[in-house]
Order: structure tokens, then sequence, then C-alpha cells
């Protein structure tokens, strides 16, 4: 298919700003234009690009993924664990006793300039991208395993990989009064959330029409992501919030979100209302 335009980076959003319920010295920022658009992953479906040229199957994997510390090394540890032959496309190639050895599914490479671990690519992309013909399924094998096992996908796949494209930011904050708090923004993980070298990627899902067609909105499809990345405490509040704002109407729209509507023969906002 033919990709509808991306839309541009900048645009008006709606913030909410509300204090964990768990934590009164954690503050936290939500970015509702992105929460409440109708983003979803497509992939697998014409509508993923790929992030490369010629390589629109590997979706967002042809990179492999770097891990963010040693929590994230045993947790993916952890799920290559329980994958099998029939999980895995690459089991014989990566699931050696040394995830660093000839047969294994970490590299070294660099991250920010230092040195970092990530998954290993193998003919082009992740080895853990099961290639479209695989018996098991394409797409992640950590992901469709989990599934299988019915565990959700986040407690055995890198940081990076069940984050996306929600990026959270946090920063100790001081206040005019002297005190601190641990401030938390949730947003969008555009474009740019990925250096200089985002600009040069062939497609992102985040800011194209062709992705938000979502039949959920982000802050209920995502729950058990923004619930890891907030507490659940802090999850129900925002979703309360969410649910408010949902009934009351947005004043900025994501505009992704906006042109797949456009697109479609009803509102999205009313074709999704539950029945009276």
């Amino acid at each position: 298919m033919t990709p509808a335009p991306e839309v541009e980076l900048d645009f008006p959003r709606e913030w909410y700003e509300f204090v964990d319920p768990a934590d009164p010295e954690h503050f936290i920022r939500a970015d509702l234009t992105w929460l409440l658009s109708h983003w979803t992953c497509v992939f697998g479906t014409p509508a993923c690009q790929g992030i490369l040229p010629g390589r629109e199957t590997d979706g967002c994997c042809s990179h492999g993924a770097y891990l963010s510390d040693s929590d994230d090394r045993e947790r993916l540890a952890h799920g290559v664990s329980m994958l099998t032959p029939e999980d895995w496309q690459f089991y014989k190639k990566g699931s050696g006793k040394n995830p660093l050895g000839p047969k294994g599914y970490l590299e070294e490479g660099d991250l920010d300039d230092e040195p970092a671990l990530k998954t290993r690519l193998h003919k082009g992309a992740c080895i853990f991208l099961n290639r479209p013909g695989f018996e098991g399924g394409v797409g992640c094998a950590l992901h469709s395993m989990a599934l299988r096992k019915g565990l959700e996908p986040l407690t055995v796949k890198p940081d990076v990989c069940w984050q996306l494209p929600v990026r959270r930011e946090q920063d100790w904050v001081e206040r005019p009064d002297g005190t601190q708090i641990l401030q938390t923004t949730i947003t969008e993980f555009d474009r740019r959330g990925w250096g200089e070298g985002g600009h040069d990627l062939k497609w992102y899902c985040s800011g194209s029409p062709d992705a938000h067609v979502g039949a959920k909105q982000v802050w209920e499809s995502y729950a058990p992501e923004l619930t890891e990345l907030l507490g659940a405490p802090a999850y129900e509040a925002l979703a309360a919030a969410c649910r408010r704002r949902k009934g009351l109407g947005l004043i900025a729209v994501h505009p992704a979100t906006t042109a797949a509507t456009a697109r479609r023969e009803t509102d999205v906002k009313y074709e999704l209302q539950p029945p009276e």
C-alpha cells in the first residue's frame, strides 16, 4: 500500500499533571494528546513500512535492541530460557550457553558513545525476529512465546522493545520552595527520540495515520506497559483522567489520529463509543 504522509513533529498537545497517589514526592506529567490517540502497532500488516528501505517485513526490528541495564539483561535471559525451536526460527544460531558467544543472542555495540550490549543481528535484523515463511509465525519470537504462555510480553522483552513508542523521562526537579520531587513525563517517542538518525528512518509509525487505527486508545491498549512505567496507583489515576477527558473530547487531538479518522466513513470517536 502507498503510505499516508506522516504528520509534522510539532503540533499542539494537551497535558495532565498529577501527584502519584502512592508517593507525594512523585509528580507525573502525561501527554493526553498521545495517550488518547488511536495509535496501534501495525507490524505484520501492509501498513507497516519498516524503518529501513527494502526491509519492510522487519518492522522496527532491523537494528536490534540495546539493553538498558543489568535488570534488562536478566529479563531477556529469562525470556530466552523459555524459547523453543518452535518459537524461534534462529534457535540453533542464538541459544548457545554464552549469550556473547558465536552462538549467542547478544553482541557489543555503542550507545551514546558508550559501550553497550544489544541483541545480535542475524541476516540483517534482530536475531529474535522470525522471518516470513517460518512455521511458528512472523515477528518477535519472545513476544509470540509470551502470548502463547499467557504472559505479558513486557516480562520477557528488552525495555526498549516493550516501551516504544511511549517515552518516559524522569528528572529530579527543585520547586520554588526548595523541595525536590521526582518528575515523570509520559509522552510520544517520535522520530526525534532516536537522535539525529531518527530523521533518516524510512518510515516511523507514531506519526503515521496508517498506524492510528486502533480500536482502543493508547492509555487503554498500553495499560500493562503504563502500569509498569508508573506503578498501579498512578496508572489508575491516569486512566480515570483519560476516561473523563475522552468523554469531554480533546481540544488538541493527535493529527495522525485526525487524518486516520478523516479517511473513514465515520469518526473514530463516535464509532467506538459503547452503546447506551
